[in-house]
């Protein structure tokens, strides 16, 4: 798809190709012309709005490019380099790069998976820098039985060579926080503080915390205290209503308009990315209204 269609085109091509899609859902938005009015010039432009395509299976990247471009967004998260192309295309961000993780599970807190780890990392961080980006996921894998220092010393010696490459290529792994209680059982960097005294043991501006809003209102809550305490170690942010890690409107425990109020005050310039799985058959309605909750 070109990226000098018009939107009206682009939109059109997306009705054409997506027969087999929830066409209901995924078009509704566009049905009136005044839904069709571009959303950028409303944006106050605080904050940086991407979205995980994950939760959009039912489109291309192609599509959810222009639906993302048509709604404001300026990045699409988790892509790797095979999906490069097609965001530069579009002239969209990749703010937080993945593709060089084994899995959530098998991670830096253990030293079996280290040199795995070292060849995929060290070959991505170079890859990262050369298409323009910062930021590259990393996960801690499972405890496995281990306690935290063990995970934490693990996890130092496993990260701290690819930091200095990380450091000479001017990128940032970035570890995500994730639940263990509910979606990843066992996994290890499951809290804050944990991640946080991990960040503090490496000591280097090229490693930081994925805040994801969604895991720690269910692994410890208090999420604008957490924020505010520890927002110099934190360089991006997931949204996701909880329960149930769907829309972030007033179907869920979380009032997302003052914890992005909490995310501003900090002077956050990062990304905030999209990562609720829409309950509602009109998806693309859904994110329209959560980007509109999360621009403060």
């Amino acid at each position: 798809m070109a990226i000098n269609q018009n939107r009206r085109s682009a939109i059109r091509n997306i009705v054409a190709g997506t027969a087999a899609i929830t066409a209901a859902g995924v078009l509704s938005s566009f049905k009136k012309e005044e839904n069709r009015e571009m959303l950028t010039d409303k944006l106050k432009g605080n904050i940086n709005h991407s979205v995980c395509p994950w939760a959009y299976n039912n489109l291309t990247l192609s599509q959810l490019c222009v639906v993302a471009k048509d709604i404001g967004l300026t990045g699409i998260d988790l892509c790797g380099p095979k999906e490069w192309p097609v965001l530069q295309q579009f002239g969209l961000d990749s703010p937080m790069c993945n593709g060089a993780e084994i899995n959530l599970t098998d991670g830096f807190n253990d030293k079996q998976f280290h040199a795995r780890l070292f060849k995929n990392y060290s070959e991505m961080i170079p890859l990262v820098a050369k298409n323009g980006y910062t930021n590259l996921i990393c996960f801690s894998g499972s405890r496995r039985g281990k306690d935290n220092e063990t995970g934490w010393n693990n996890s130092v010696e496993g990260l701290k060579p690819l930091i200095a490459l990380a450091e000479k290529h001017k990128v940032v792994l970035t570890m995500e926080l994730l639940n263990s209680k509910v979606d990843h059982k066992d996994y290890q960097c499951d809290r804050v503080e944990w991640g946080v005294e991990l960040a503090k043991r490496l000591n280097s501006e090229n490693f930081k915390l994925l805040f994801d809003i969604y895991h720690m209102q269910i692994m410890e809550g208090d999420i604008i205290r957490n924020i505010t305490d520890y927002h110099q170690y934190i360089n991006h942010y997931h949204t996701g209503g909880v329960p149930g890690r769907h829309e972030i409107d007033d179907t869920q425990e979380m009032y997302y308009p003052a914890v992005m109020r909490a995310i501003v005050a900090t002077g956050f310039k990062g990304f905030v990315a999209q990562e609720f799985v829409p309950a509602r058959e009109d998806k693309i309605a859904s994110l329209k209204q959560a980007i509109h909750i999360c621009d403060v």
